[in-house]
């Protein structure tokens, strides 16, 4: 069998948040072998509690670094990999802003490492063995689960043979425009919902340029 083109490694405390992962085109990848998601359960490295109160006093509990170093441990010396085909990113409202500039920078890995946080935080010693700080927006989130699996869909999606390339919005230029489907007309209340007279003509021309006109210009 031929290798992923890439495998993601997840380190949680709720494995049972990833059931997207295994559903339409990201599963439709993982049957093609185009990628490979492993969980790894942090409960399965500690024989104690995964967190405990932070020192300086404060509040919340923080999770333990033994867990996450660990599962890293096992990750990296069962790996066929070598050490520059891999990355081990961090969680962390302080990282860098994940975009879509960075994920042609990520697909270059083999292995893919998303350590993902819960409680107060993560002691900041696993941070210190990461190779980057990642963060999806300047919002609060109570884990890393929902980071990592927007990381594995962005990414998942560009690789060869999961989307038709023509369907990428990011290879038109533009995305969001309105779309409709049959019937051309629906009822909602005491209105009458109406395809636009333009996609029922057929002049393609003319069907791009409402496309371009009504949908965002990409800028990415």
């Amino acid at each position: 069998m031929k290798e992923p083109k890439i495998t993601f490694h997840i380190l949680s405390a709720f494995p049972e948040s990833f059931g997207y992962l295994f559903t339409s085109i990201l599963k439709r990848a993982q049957n093609k072998n185009i990628i490979k998601i492993k969980i790894h359960d942090l409960k399965k490295f500690t024989k104690d509690n995964l967190d405990d109160r932070p020192y300086g006093g404060g509040y919340g509990m923080v999770m333990k670094p033994e867990p996450f170093l660990r599962a890293l441990e096992k990750i990296i010396k069962k790996s066929k990999y070598k050490k520059e085909e891999r990355i081990i990113i961090f969680f962390d409202l302080k990282g860098k802003i994940f975009n879509q500039k960075m994920i042609a920078k990520l697909k270059k890995f083999k292995e893919i490492v998303l350590i993902c946080g819960h409680y107060e935080g993560v002691d900041e010693r696993v941070a210190k063995v990461s190779d980057l700080k990642l963060s999806v927006g300047n919002f609060i989130l109570t884990g890393g689960e929902i980071p990592a699996m927007i990381v594995i869909d962005s990414l998942t999606r560009t690789l060869e043979g999961v989307i038709n390339e023509n369907s990428l919005e990011e290879k038109r230029g533009y995305f969001s425009f309105p779309v409709y489907t049959r019937p051309q007309k629906v009822k909602f209340l005491d209105k009458i919902l109406k395809v636009p007279k333009v996609l029922l003509k057929g002049d393609h021309k003319k069907i791009e340029e409402f496309r371009k006109k009504t949908g965002k210009k990409l800028n990415l």
